[in-house]
């Protein structure tokens, strides 16, 4: 034993004194005063000085370490809530395909998709739409055209009516395998070309180079 431990068991009054340690607690000063302390904490006074000087004036005879002890939890910082998520975020999360979707990321898109009916209708029709693209089912159109009008979509019903007005077009370029990426890219050099020379030579300068570069 220690001395301390030998002069504490020779100065208990009674068998109770000798069960105090590390497995018990003591009764504190603070102890009267704790319920005015949480009313007040609560209240927002975080200020330990002016706390000790008002227990103090309603009888508190401890010190001001014992108050610090009793305060010192209280001033934890309590679990901070995940921030939201921004409308960039969940919008890749639900331009993303499923598969590709990080195990963490699926769980906060479903958690804002059960917030937001409409954005839960959003994505659906946004997903089916991927797979009508990337699977070429053109034949889906029509009925996918329908499920969106009958949702309450407005910026979704702008995108359907411009598909709906070349609605034919539309229906090929997600059935068949051709595409006009090639004549897309020979417009754009061709653009590039007309905006390096513009304003320093003519149409015979440009042909020239089209024809050079091809």
């Amino acid at each position: 034993m220690s001395g301390r431990t030998v002069i504490r068991y020779a100065h208990a009054a009674t068998a109770e004194d000798l069960l105090w340690g590390q497995w018990t607690t003591k009764p504190s000063m603070v102890d009267d005063f704790k319920p005015y302390l949480h009313q007040h904490w609560h209240e927002g006074e975080r200020n330990a000085t002016r706390l000790l000087k008002e227990i103090t004036a309603l009888g508190y005879c401890g010190s001001y370490a014992a108050l610090s002890d009793y305060l010192r939890p209280l001033r934890a910082p309590h679990p901070v809530a995940p921030p939201t998520p921004s409308a960039r975020k969940v919008t890749g999360w639900i331009t993303t395909h499923p598969d590709r979707l990080e195990e963490s990321l699926h769980l906060q898109l479903k958690a804002v998709l059960a917030r937001c009916p409409e954005l839960a209708a959003l994505s659906k029709h946004v997903r089916s739409f991927a797979i009508m693209l990337t699977k070429r089912q053109g034949q889906d159109l029509p009925a996918w055209l329908a499920a969106v009008e009958a949702d309450d979509l407005p910026s979704l019903h702008g995108f359907a009516s411009g598909l709906e007005r070349d609605l034919d077009a539309v229906t090929a370029g997600l059935t068949l395998p051709w595409n006009s990426g090639p004549v897309e890219g020979h417009v754009n050099r061709i653009k590039m070309i007309k905006r390096q020379i513009f304003g320093r030579a003519g149409f015979a300068l440009l042909r020239k180079r089209v024809l050079l570069t091809h």
